[in-house]
């Protein structure tokens, strides 16, 4: 009887802890919908003032060798089926925060060359932040901060006037612009043009 009652008390306690993570991953300021850059975003539900915690970023804290090979199988998979590639973030020179888990609304954030979010790490935890005030029904967006290195599998679809073709950090757009420009086969993609606002 002893056994069967502790398999009980560890199922509550697993769904408790279940129950807390999926609370952590949620957000009265936003929702999932359909996105016009790709596939599902996250959307304002309420004004957002400038530098207000939006959401946390939440996941599974990784060593980076595993977050390596996570890595390299999330983006082969998403390959072969046209899903979002990688959500796993930078957390400290010796860990990430691998978010590709159904709770973490936070992973669906798309990237644009001009957000209006981002991310703010705050001790092991990965927050969400306005950059500015961000009105209700607006898309919430942060640079990905992609290297240059390999700016090629990562082509952006943002749509904005600053877009540059490719997710690469704002830091490296002056490399990424040099690279284009010397290479013959390098073309920078059109841009999609913004929906109208009525």
């Amino acid at each position: 009887m002893a056994s069967k009652k502790s398999g009980i008390s560890q199922e509550r306690i697993l769904h408790r802890k279940l129950l807390e993570l999926w609370n952590r991953g949620q957000s009265e300021l936003c929702e999932v919908r359909g996105s016009g850059i790709h596939g599902r975003g996250v959307y304002a539900t309420t004004k957002i003032p400038k530098e207000a915690r939006i959401i946390e970023y939440i996941g599974e804290v990784i060593d980076k060798q595993e977050s390596e090979k996570r890595g390299i199988s999330q983006h082969e998979k998403s390959l072969q089926t046209g899903d979002a590639a990688v959500y796993i973030f930078t957390l400290t020179k010796k860990h990430d925060i691998d978010g590709n888990v159904p709770w973490n609304t936070a992973r669906l954030i798309n990237h644009s060359c001009a957000p209006n979010c981002e991310a703010w790490i705050e001790g092991r935890r990965i927050f969400i932040h306005a950059l500015r005030d961000i009105q209700p029904g607006e898309e919430l967006t942060f640079d990905y901060g992609f290297d240059v290195d390999c700016y090629e599998d990562h082509p952006c679809l943002c749509g904005k006037d600053e877009c540059v073709g490719y997710i690469v950090s704002r830091e490296q757009w002056p490399e990424l612009k040099a690279r284009l420009a010397a290479s013959p086969l390098a073309k920078p993609l059109k841009k999609k043009p913004s929906p109208r606002r009525k």
